[in-house]
């Protein structure tokens, strides 16, 4: 599939981000089928989708990896409808994001390079923790959004209630620019608030759908609907509002317009109603897509790039034929094929192999890259998810996406000692491509540590160990990535006196430490007063401090929420020296730290659970076994909705025993909610000494 449109207006970089089963995927299938881009739709449950598309996923039927689709897409002129861009070609370039939290950095990462997104929700489930989860991360990358409510043809859907939860849950302007006309079995279309159309969905049209009037039943919904937009958009848009104090009507095209500013501006969030699944509103929301979401030079940055080329490398995957593939974000200028390109993470230069447009699991070969656009690109041995690419001579760093750290470790090892090397490279590569994989060694027992984002996110690493690498592993039971903290302030002195003959070892360091609130981390603070520990030596005592706070007296994890005063200390001005001032505050803050009542956090999940009113009560059972803190049951028609905060430790082979209880009709899914104190009654369960 090769695109002309060089044009960057008419570009749309958007991801597809929801909770998982929300129904991305589906969404994504029928845009590309709706676009021309695929022949025939594919089904999730079938394992024939085109972003789904390798073995591990079609497996599981869940997206494990974002995938990138690009294709064309051209306004239809559609009598009696507004569209801002009638018969103008546009690139969208799609990226199919993973629901299930254990892969949150492939949502991270998109959302980092992409202009725009469609949130998607269910009209069952509404609202749910991992939507929150995503709706978060575009906010801190301030990415514009469309919200598109799929399955308002289940039962129970409720369309009314979802805009009402992404106001009340997410802090959102959510206003519906289409509503689904009916519900459940008797959804048959969507009605245009702004051009006060009735889209009755037709197979057989070229659109999708044929425009009607409105049915006599709906004049009064949707007058109410598009005075309350109007009303909103007033509150935000100067046009908008002269024309409504004035008591002026607004033309479809003016208020098109208004949404279209106020969404890019990120002060306003459209609501679109449908079933991707029933082909109802998929054309309707692309075309939303076009008219509300930015071009790449429409979006507002918070720093101006001021360099003639940069772009930023947000994905590693390694393809068999092709081999490592880094894909690229261009921001400013052309990439050229064989181009000449500095990393200044590492400040090497390294020159671009070949440019690739990719789709899917198919690539087509591009000369040259534009700013605005994504491709892949071959040759770049050094870079790495995060890093900039830019010129020699004018020097810039973007700012990289943000990971979450592991919460979940086991010990890994070859089931034929012969494969040693073999895992050790495989290893090494999948935690190239993934930020939030990591390995590491066992000080003490030598044993091979692998840590990621749950018991999902190890499963899948050790189905591509087999399957990618052809590496059979055995695994240890999963660990949980505990911290430590303190629960009072306490003070120590300590003095490191070497003298062996020759230049010895001094340096005394005293320090104070303190709780913080959840969530500080560990600040290092400088109170000395009088020149007591040298200016040169402060640099050694920061790391001596930093080193200390890796591993913490209870179980050997990482201490969290403290600060650290420096507050006194003594040198020799013959026998002191970085490392001994590096070692005396190391050993000073385990001292402080032991006597400041040390405690053990562990990870708290938060769990939604929808499960079918007869099993309900079986389910809040398991979960009060499970030390859970049910915070709320949401009735949805006959099926319930519970929310609830459950110790991470407690949810091992959650996914079996949800399943039996309930023959295989309720679901799950949980996102990270807090570090809490271990209780001492399970404590021995986390620390293994």
């Amino acid at each position: 599939m090769k695109l002309n449109t060089t044009d960057t207006g008419r570009i749309r970089n958007i991801g597809i981000a929801a909770h998982i089963d929300a129904g991305k995927t589906t969404l994504t299938e029928r845009i590309l089928f709706y676009a021309g881009a695929i022949h025939a739709c594919g089904d999730v449950h079938e394992g024939n989708t085109t972003t789904d598309f390798s073995d591990i996923e079609k497996d599981k039927g869940i997206t494990i990896s974002s995938a990138a689709a690009p294709c064309a897409w051209t306004q239809r002129p559609v009598e009696g409808l507004t569209r801002l861009h009638a018969g103008q070609p546009h690139r969208l370039n799609i990226i199919d994001t993973p629901g299930h939290v254990d892969f949150t950095a492939e949502v991270e990462r998109s959302l980092r390079v992409l202009d725009g997104a469609v949130a998607v929700f269910c009209g069952v489930g509404g609202v749910q923790p991992q939507s929150e989860t995503v709706w978060r991360q575009a906010d801190r990358y301030r990415v514009p959004r469309v919200a598109f409510i799929n399955k308002m043809d289940r039962q129970g859907a409720d369309f009314a209630r979802v805009v009402n939860e992404l106001r009340a849950k997410l802090g959102a302007n959510a206003w519906p620019v289409l509503l689904p006309w009916g519900a459940e079995s008797a959804l048959r279309g969507q009605i245009d608030i702004i051009d006060e159309r009735a889209l009755r969905t037709n197979a057989e049209s070229p659109a999708g759908f044929i425009v009607e009037d409105l049915p006599e039943e709906w004049l009064s919904a949707v007058e109410t609907a598009r005075r309350e937009l109007i009303e909103a958009l007033a509150n935000l848009d100067d046009e908008i509002a002269a024309l409504w104090i004035e008591g002026q009507p607004v033309p479809a095209q003016v208020l098109r317009a208004a949404v279209r500013r106020q969404t890019i501006a990120g002060h306003f969030v459209p609501v679109i109603g449908g079933s991707a699944y029933k082909h109802i509103g998929v054309s309707a929301l692309v075309d939303a897509i076009v008219d509300f979401l930015p071009a790449p030079a429409e979006v507002q940055r918070t720093q101006a790039i001021e360099a003639p080329f940069a772009a930023l490398a947000f994905k590693v995957v390694r393809h068999p034929q092709a081999g490592r593939l880094v894909y690229v974000r261009v921001y400013q200028g052309t990439l050229q094929k064989g181009a000449s390109l500095l990393n200044p993470r590492l400040g090497k230069t390294e020159r671009c192999g070949r440019l690739l447009r990719v789709f899917a699991d198919r690539r087509d070969e591009l000369e040259s890259v534009q700013a605005g656009d994504i491709c892949a690109v071959t040759g770049l041995r050094d870079f790495s998810t995060g890093d900039t690419l830019c010129l020699e001579d004018h020097v810039i760093m973007l700012e990289p996406p943000v990971f979450p750290e592991p919460v979940v470790s086991m010990a890994i090892e070859p089931a034929k000692s012969a494969d040693q090397s073999r895992l050790a490279t495989a290893l090494g590569r999948l935690s190239d491509e993934d930020p939030t994989f990591r390995v590491r060694t066992h000080e003490e027992t030598g044993q091979c540590l692998i840590s990621g984002m749950g018991e999902l996110h190890l499963e899948v690493i050790r189905e591509k160990l087999l399957r990618e690498h052809g590496v059979e592993t055995i695994a240890g039971a999963p660990e949980i990535a505990c911290r430590e903290t303190i629960t009072q302030a306490a003070e120590a002195d300590h003095l490191l006196k070497k003298q062996n003959g020759g230049s010895g070892m001094y340096a005394r360091v005293r320090l104070v430490v303190e709780p913080l609130e959840r969530g500080a981390g560990v600040a290092i603070e400088d109170a000395v007063i009088g020149g007591t520990i040298p200016a040169q030596f402060m640099g050694a005592v920061r790391r001596g401090i930093a080193e200390a706070t890796v591993a913490g007296p209870l179980a050997g994890s990482p201490l969290v929420d403290v600060r650290v005063r420096i507050v006194d200390g003594a040198f020799h001005a013959k026998d002191s020296n970085d490392q001994a001032f590096r070692m005396a505050a190391g050993e000073a803050l385990r001292e402080a730290v032991r006597q400041a009542a040390p405690v053990l956090l562990e990870p708290v999940m938060q769990v939604e659970c929808a499960v079918s009113e007869e099993h309900q009560g079986d389910i809040l059972g398991d979960l009060n076994r499970r030390r859970a803190r049910v915070m709320n049951i949401d009735h949805r028609g006959t099926e319930a909705g519970i929310l609830a905060e459950v110790p991470l430790v407690e949810m091992f082979g959650y996914a079996g025993a949800i399943r039996s209880m309930s023959r295989g009709r309720a679901s799950y899914s949980m996102v990270p909610a807090s570090y809490e104190v271990v209780p001492e009654s399970v404590k021995a369960k986390l620390v293994k000494r």
